[in-house]
């Protein structure tokens, strides 16, 4: 699959992002964590913000929660050519702590430019607050409740799954996600976007 990004464009928003001053994250932050695999995937995974690893290396998920995913994709078969891993907010909160509703939607009219990059098919969105920036729910979500079901949006089938990190803090729960990520291989199966 290939949507054709114009590079130059894409050059154009990474500056964009680099440059943003919308909300007080970019001033503390060492980098500006934009997306990591490829600009024609036809899943998009989007997650909460950079953790400590990223800001410094740069790129999205490759912290500890990071490797979870990536253990995961890879065990189904996903290379960096098959997704778009980026975050709702492109700089890192300060202490890790989860981003002001503020400072979510500082950075949403960011990411609504990266998705008319990417064009994806399927989006993975990891964690309540992603959840919530996509859904705008009027009270907080149970991920158990809004978990594993796809909702269609904008031509795009979109799911909520668990963020790695809780994860890690509650390893049972590991299956939910393997379940999850089966469900989006399926979808994307259907469309003729996987092998």
């Amino acid at each position: 699959m290939s949507n054709n990004v114009d590079m130059e464009k894409w050059k154009l928003f990474e500056e964009e992002c680099r440059n943003c001053s919308k909300c007080g994250l970019r001033d503390n932050a060492t980098n500006t964590v934009i997306y990591r695999g490829s600009l024609n995937a036809p899943l998009m995974v989007i997650g909460e913000a950079p953790g400590e690893n990223e800001d410094l290396q740069g790129l999205p998920f490759v912290g500890r929660s990071g490797q979870l995913l990536q253990n995961l994709l890879q065990s189904f078969g996903f290379t960096d050519k098959d997704y778009h891993i980026c975050n709702i907010c492109k700089c890192r909160p300060p202490e890790n702590r989860r981003p002001t509703p503020e400072e979510v939607k500082a950075c949403k009219e960011l990411l609504a430019k990266q998705f008319m990059f990417v064009k994806p098919k399927v989006i993975l969105l990891c964690g309540a607050t992603a959840y919530e920036a996509f859904f705008n729910p009027d009270k907080k979500p149970r991920m158990s409740e809004v978990r594993g079901k796809f909702v269609e949006k904008g031509g795009c089938s979109i799911m909520t799954t668990y963020h790695p990190a809780f994860l890690l803090r509650n390893p049972s729960s590991k299956v939910y996600m393997y379940d999850d990520v089966q469900l989006v291989v399926d979808k994307l199966k259907e469309l003729g976007l996987f092998n």
